[in-house]
């Protein structure tokens, strides 16, 4: 019987090839990470390919003791029969499967016009400004919405509950509303209640951020760098750039959560055409306006956009990563805390095995909700009729949620299977795929060469972090 080496990614903590560093593998079918030794890298180069025969294996491999190690391999799920059917990735669970998040699209009007947005642009999933939906959730609507929440939830002990727009601001009532109900609703159900909130900030007065703080919303403020770059596409309908308006206010906010102690608050950078460097834009959101952490995503963009980003510009962005990720891993063999929150989320899911059998959350745990109640797959497709999956009122199409994951399940996206990086991504974005291919399953294939590059940075910094300081990643246990 011939023996295979499956899909897999070795690292290492930079040891230079002198054999005194840590050597790590990431198995692609367990997401497992393990620390291997030299003779069982030799052993993984020897079965690789089409596999060869034990002995053949055992032959070519400079292994101190090599029946035993590749016994270990084998049972390991590191090497296995060439023939094996690959084991398909978890199925779909018992459905209707627990509701963990829901995302309220309070408005779906805002008082800016990005240039890039895809609530507003050429990239609209729903029918554009002919929406028949409300422009503003109603009260009633946002208490359904949470009631909805509480019957979807099962045994669950805690929901999350994200506000979003449009520009989420302009509807604090229904957020007020939505929150009250929330609270007393998870007193009668005993379960804890997380809201999250995301806005453009140029309406935060101080009497929505004493509500925000006294709630302890996790906060997300969309801005794009300093005043130069949050005015290149960030602008009020006029034309008017918004970065004088929200910086005194971002500053503010910033201010009066850090004296109520409450949950760090994010920036998120959409990386557009020309934009200027990730570690300027990092410096500055941190240093200068004070956000706790900040997170970095490409324009969703049809290639034809100007302002979409052309292929150089991928490998400029990893190559940007690849220096801030070297602050970070810096930082924590301090044991000090880094704010770069998409390494953070790498990091984490590493950490815990993570092997997806879909790219996020949407329409499984997490789903959208229009201003008319209706549910989309998750926030970005919340008017989108073509990606409906029920309402509040009347609950979730089962058959349609259903179908729709099967459709999207890894497993049939014949590309990703040999891809390393495939329990991180499992095919990419839902909404991105349907922007530049026209439907939601099919997997991002425009981005892979990025993925991967995005993981091998990942896994470096993980081996570096569990060979100087592995206390780090405790900091990941309760989150």
């Amino acid at each position: 019987m011939k023996l295979r080496t499956v899909v897999h990614r070795r690292f290492g903590d930079g040891d230079g090839g002198d054999g005194k560093g840590h050597r790590f593998v990431y198995a692609q079918p367990s997401a497992a990470i393990l620390a291997i030794d030299a003779g069982a890298a030799s052993l993984l180069d020897a079965f690789a390919g089409e596999g060869r025969e034990a002995q053949d294996g055992l032959a070519l491999a400079a292994c101190d003791d090599g029946e035993a190690t590749l016994r270990e391999l084998v049972e390991l799920g590191l090497i296995r029969p060439a023939g094996e059917a690959r084991v398909p990735a978890a199925d779909l669970p018992p459905m209707p499967f627990p509701l963990a998040t829901l995302v309220l699209n309070v408005t779906n009007k805002c008082n800016l016009s990005c240039t890039y947005c895809y609530e507003y642009g050429e990239d609209k999933l729903g029918p554009g400004r002919a929406s028949k939906a409300p422009p503003r959730m109603s009260d009633e609507t946002a208490r359904q919405s949470i009631d909805f929440l509480f019957e979807n939830a099962g045994e669950r002990p805690q929901v999350a509950i994200t506000f979003f727009g449009g520009e989420t601001l302009l509807n604090v009532p229904a957020i007020l509303a939505a929150v009250e109900h929330a609270n007393a609703r998870g007193k009668e159900h005993n379960k804890r209640v997380h809201f999250a909130l995301t806005t453009n900030a140029t309406l935060l007065e101080p009497d929505v951020v004493e509500l925000l703080v006294a709630h302890r919303f996790g906060i997300t403020v969309s801005i794009d760098g300093d005043r130069s770059q949050q005015d290149r596409h960030r602008v009020f309908k006029s034309g008017k750039g918004s970065f004088d308006v929200i910086a005194p206010r971002i500053r503010y906010l910033v201010d009066r959560n850090k004296a109520a102690r409450g949950r760090p608050i994010g920036a998120r950078v959409t990386l557009t055409r020309d934009a200027t460097s990730v570690l300027d834009t990092f410096r500055y959101l941190t240093q200068e306006l004070g956000f706790d952490e900040v997170g970095f995503a490409p324009v969703t963009a049809d290639p034809s956009r100007d302002y979409a980003l052309p292929g150089a510009a991928y490998d400029q962005m990893l190559a940007e990563f690849s220096a801030l990720a070297e602050e970070h891993v810096s930082a924590a063999l301090r044991d000090e805390a880094c704010g770069f929150a998409n390494l953070n989320d790498l990091l984490r899911e590493l950490h815990h095995g993570v092997n997806k059998a879909h790219p996020c959350g949407a329409g499984l745990g997490l789903l959208g909700v229009s201003t008319a109640g209706d549910l989309g797959l998750c926030h970005r497709f919340a008017e989108s009729e073509s990606h409906g999956v029920g309402d509040v009122v009347n609950g979730i199409d089962e058959a349609a949620r259903t179908a729709f994951l099967r459709a999207g399940h890894v497993d049939n996206k014949t590309d990703c299977n040999t891809c390393f990086a495939r329990p991180l991504c499992a095919g990419g974005c839902y909404h991105e795929a349907h922007v530049r291919f026209g439907e939601a399953t099919r997997p991002n294939l425009h981005a892979c060469e990025w993925i991967r590059g995005w993981t091998d940075i990942g896994l470096s910094a993980y081996a570096r972090i569990a060979a100087g300081n592995p206390r780090f990643f405790l900091r990941f246990e309760s989150a």
